[in-house]
């Protein structure tokens, strides 16, 4: 690995990128597992999708016009689970289906080719502008600074939604909060992952996580501290490697899940071992 990638100006910008993604991803992904709600990063993501083929359409920012669909998306979904008969998995699954029909039939509309298609679908270092660094940077620190701050309260709508109520925790508030964090983060995520494979960046590094910590601060912090590692060498890989960086920063991290899985194999052998010798 060459210090000469950062000669490239797109490679400085998608590092960039790459670090918040690789940070807010577990952030808020360590909340969605907790609360259950792992697969809403890909409700949402086909829901951004459609925000995608909006700004291709109109001409505008295709980052903006996604986080603003994502969010709208997330508030709709948060609404429709606890306001209506409608189960979680459910109302992501129409979301799901709903957000990528509309966001292929758009981007044909726009006149725009597959090749488009993809780069927001698996992420494209190559397309990262200014706009989107700064775009991204700002969401970035706005989601980990509120999964930071406020983290007994979210931990505590995650843990127990009932109970959480009954101490009077404003659970709907942070519920539709966690939700729209959620949301600006697969934006930040976009460029880098992909829509189609950021919801893996969000849950992978806190499933690994959990095979070591035996907290939730310490998995929440470790997940962040994966996150950030296989998001950076991701992008780096991808472009000595010429492939894809989201589907790069997807394997390394299903990587990092294998060997916490068997460092933690073999933690629990070492000591059935010991207390068998002890006993």
């Amino acid at each position: 690995m060459s210090l000469d990638l950062l000669d490239y100006e797109f490679m400085r910008l998608a590092l960039v990128a790459a670090f918040f993604t690789g940070l807010a991803a577990p952030a808020i992904g360590t909340y969605m597992v907790q609360r259950r709600l792992a697969l809403l990063g890909d409700g949402l993501g086909h829901v951004a999708l459609t925000g995608v083929a909006l700004g291709l359409l109109t001409g505008t920012a295709p980052v903006l016009t996604a986080l603003v669909v994502a969010v709208l998306g997330a508030v709709v979904i948060e609404v429709l689970r606890t306001y209506t008969r409608t189960s979680g998995d459910v109302a992501l699954a129409m979301l799901f289906y709903g957000g990528i029909a509309a966001g292929v039939l758009l981007i044909g509309l726009a006149g725009e080719s597959g090749a488009t298609l993809n780069r927001y679908l698996f992420g494209s270092i190559t397309t990262v502008t200014d706009t989107d660094v700064v775009v991204v940077s700002v969401l970035g620190v706005v989601v980990v600074g509120l999964c930071l701050l406020l983290s007994p309260q979210l931990f505590a709508v995650c843990q127990d939604e009932e109970h959480a109520k009954v101490s009077g925790v404003p659970t709907r508030l942070y519920g539709l909060l966690i939700a729209v964090m959620a949301a600006a983060t697969i934006t930040v995520a976009m460029r880098t992952v992909g829509l189609l494979l950021v919801s893996a960046l969000m849950v992978v590094p806190v499933a690994a996580a959990q095979q070591v910590a035996r907290s939730f601060r310490l998995t929440h912090l470790l997940a962040m501290a994966i996150g950030l590692l296989t998001a950076v060498l991701g992008v780096v890989t991808s472009f000595e490697a010429n492939t894809a960086p989201g589907p790069t920063i997807v394997m390394l991290a299903l990587g990092t899940f294998v060997l916490t899985t068997l460092l933690r194999g073999v933690t629990v052998g070492l000591r059935r071992r010991r207390s068998v010798r002890s006993s």
